[in-house]
């Protein structure tokens, strides 16, 4: 059995209940591959951006979808925000590209989750690993990770 990821240590820990999906980690997969090799819909990618204010922000939208840069600008209160540079993701949250979890990153960084989330009973988002993706509700994820939501997407 593969080791344990540490966000799924961090569901340990706090007793909430997740499933474990994987998938073969040879090439990046893009979320909507990942979607089609699981044959589920409710896949999620978490994008990390930085606002006008040099603060970092975590979204995590539909894997079909694009983000929304004015509207995920409004919904954390900035001008303006960007994308992260790819080279900065792993200093700054701990994980690297494709294995972008909002669970466990280095700081707590202000997170909004797509509103389109809530009408499901669970979404399934990286575990912290290439390969290896995390299902859970939207309530549980929200006893983990503090988060508003916001319709982001365009």
């Amino acid at each position: 059995m593969e080791r344990k990821t540490n966000v799924a240590r961090i569901f340990d820990s706090m007793g909430i209940d997740y499933q474990i999906h994987t998938y073969p980690n040879g090439s990046p997969m893009s979320g909507t591959e990942v979607a089609k090799f699981l044959g589920r819909r409710e896949v999620f990618k978490t994008l990390v951006t930085v606002g006008k204010s040099k603060k970092n922000y975590v979204f995590v939208i539909p894997s079909d979808k694009e983000l929304d840069l004015k509207k995920a600008a409004a919904a954390v209160g900035e001008k303006s925000i960007e994308m992260l540079r790819q080279r900065d993701l792993l200093p700054l949250t701990g994980y690297v590209h494709g294995g972008c979890s909002p669970v466990g990153m280095k700081k707590n960084f202000q997170t909004t989750l797509d509103k389109s989330a809530l009408a499901l009973p669970s979404i399934i988002f990286s575990a912290g690993k290439i390969g290896v993706q995390i299902e859970t509700s939207p309530h549980n994820l929200s006893k983990i990770v503090r988060f508003k939501t916001a319709d982001l997407t365009t």
